[in-house]
């Protein structure tokens, strides 16, 4: 059955590989969202070898845009779409590193939190209500949004890991945010999900010093709680595990925060 799918963040890293997948079933309609089309070569490229993705400029953060991209959507599908994918997120790997306590000053820590916020679920509840009216007339009726494992207190709680705090803390309200509409929606048959992809080795090369501490940081503190637990993944592997979990979900499994696995095994 021919499908029609949005994806914000595509530029690079896991949303470009949701977009290559999704694109390589021919039927498919695959709708990628990008700040800045110009500097996304890599999608770009791609867009030129599958003709059934449409690059669509727009941020998160900018509800008029994403109308105006859901408006552009609209036009393609005739007002249906039937997976939305809320994948951009804002993380800064400059102070990955560093806990609540670390920064030397109040004010970036301020913004680092502010920022985390209104990209991590401001741009998200943007993203959804811009597109709502087309999920609703669509048939798959699914709404997943990109979570991270370092959300879930129990899980941090046992990994020691305090590192990365605005990131984790804003998709922590994130998984609200989902579970918020979940609720409302439940009766019009939408299915909302916050979907944690595992660790995913999704930095750019030449790697930064920066985002190599953040990484070992965090492979340190999950081998606390799982000491066979092997590194990152790559996006090809991510994504593929998220979308035979999305392609199984039904109406009972909405609202809910699970890893690439279907469960509570974040790595």
């Amino acid at each position: 059955m021919a499908k029609s799918y949005v994806i914000t963040g595509t530029s690079k890293g896991i949303g470009l590989e949701f977009v290559r997948q999704l694109s390589a079933v021919t039927t498919n309609q695959v709708f990628a969202i990008v700040r800045n089309k110009s500097t996304s070569t890599n999608l770009i490229e791609l867009a030129s070898k599958n003709k059934n993705i449409q690059i669509l400029e727009a941020d998160v953060t900018n509800y008029a845009q994403m109308k105006a991209a859901a408006a552009e959507v609209s036009k393609y599908t005739e007002g249906t779409l039937d997976v939305l994918v809320n994948n951009a997120a804002f993380v800064n790997r400059k102070h990955g590193g560093l806990g609540l306590a670390d920064y030397k000053d109040d004010d970036v820590l301020r913004k680092d939190l502010l920022e985390s916020f209104e990209v991590n679920v401001i741009g998200v509840i943007h993203s959804i209500n811009a597109f709502l009216d087309l999920v609703k007339a669509g048939q798959t009726k699914k709404v997943i949004t990109i979570s991270t494992g370092v959300a879930d207190p129990d899980a941090i709680w046992g990994s020691g890991l305090y590192q990365a705090a605005p990131y984790g803390i804003s998709k922590a309200a994130l998984n609200m945010t989902v579970t918020k509409y979940a609720i409302q929606f439940k009766p019009e048959g939408i299915i909302f999900l916050a979907l944690s992809p595992g660790l995913v080795d999704t930095a750019e090369r030449p790697v930064s010093p920066q985002a190599i501490a953040m990484l070992q940081a965090m492979t340190a503190s999950i081998r606390k709680s799982v000491p066979t637990f092997n590194g990152p993944i790559t996006p090809e592997e991510s994504v593929r595990a998220q979308l035979n979990v999305i392609d199984g979900l039904t109406l009972e499994d909405t609202g809910g925060f699970i890893s690439h696995h279907g469960n509570k095994n974040w790595v």
